[in-house]
């Protein structure tokens, strides 16, 4: 692998060193990535606008999932364009603003997604399990209050991440073993002294990620458990159906993001790392509007109304 040497002073640009693969590889690898960035722009495009223009679908529960739309645009558009551009042309580099940008919003994002997860696992769960106080404890004001919170929560998070990687050194080498500006890959390219950035991530490892996973658990535990008292076989599926896929989505996103940042350094996982990252950066977003619409027959009536409407069909 090539060396780049830099300046301590000054950082002018980084190398993204992406995946090491033969070039018949590196054009299928293209064209999938492409694929699943593009349905992931019209899938969340399509969810973020249908529940924007059906007044039935202005429920907390389809806040969180705008939300999680518009986050899931975000964060896939400041990581796969530049990776694409990559396999395409080869050209490394980035600049330092532009990483340092990239990672605030890739943060931001996925910080966000599971605040936003562990909210929509809570909604769910009051109504399944106390039906009859769901509008009064999930109120348009409690739903707001808990958008507004994770964001400014997150937006101060990655704040934090990106002063402290703009102060960091960076003698050795220019190369970063992923292929967007990660975190973790930055500080371990870092030369200067880390402990307290690593001690950082730890925390917020424990307390923005291991805990949402937890509630989220905790949450699903007691739906299941309410499910199986239902005695009509038919509510019980419908039960599952209506929250088999969020789950799904869930141990999909948080054991892969959980697992690449909390897992030991090492040459080994490194090379896990990029791989991992692609679940939660290319098919995890591309997964949550095929989920959550396909399997939902209320998103669906509203989509064949819209439809109907706009297209006179």
């Amino acid at each position: 692998m090539k060396e780049y040497l830099i300046n301590c002073t000054v950082q002018s640009e980084f190398h993204l060193l992406a995946f090491s693969i033969s070039s018949g590889f590196q054009l299928l690898l293209f064209i999938g990535i492409l694929v699943m960035y593009l349905l992931t722009l019209l899938g969340n495009l399509i969810i973020t606008g249908l529940i924007y223009v059906t007044p039935q679908l202005h429920t907390p529960m389809y806040y969180f999932l705008c939300n999680l739309s518009v986050q899931d645009i975000i964060y896939v558009s400041s990581v796969l364009p530049k990776f694409l551009s990559i396999l395409v042309t080869g050209d490394t580099r980035i600049a330092f603003p532009a990483c340092i940008t990239q990672m605030f919003f890739f943060l931001f994002c996925i910080v966000s997604e599971f605040l936003l997860l562990t909210a929509m696992a809570y909604d769910r769960y009051v109504a399944i399990c106390i039906p009859l106080h769901y509008k009064t404890i999930m109120s348009n004001n409690v739903c707001i209050t808990l958008i507004s919170v994770s964001s400014l929560v997150c937006i101060f998070n990655s704040l934090i991440y990106a002063v402290l990687i703009s102060n960091a050194s960076f003698c050795n080498s220019q190369v970063i073993s992923h292929f967007y500006c990660d975190l973790k890959a930055m500080i371990a390219l870092s030369s200067g002294d880390v402990t307290g950035i690593k001690m950082f991530l730890f925390m917020e490892n424990v307390f923005m990620g291991l805990t949402p996973l937890v509630l989220i658990l905790v949450s699903y535990t007691c739906i299941i458990a309410t499910i199986i008292k239902i005695r009509s076989s038919a509510g019980r599926v419908k039960a599952f159906s209506s929250c088999s896929s969020h789950l799904t989505v869930v141990l999909i996103f948080c054991g892969t993001a959980l697992f690449s940042y909390m897992v030991p350094d090492s040459q080994v996982s490194q090379k896990q790392d990029r791989f991992l990252s692609l679940l939660y950066t290319a098919v995890v977003p591309m997964l949550n509007p095929l989920v959550y619409t396909l399997r939902n027959k209320q998103v669906l009536r509203a989509m064949d109304n819209v439809l109907k409407r706009y297209l006179h069909f």
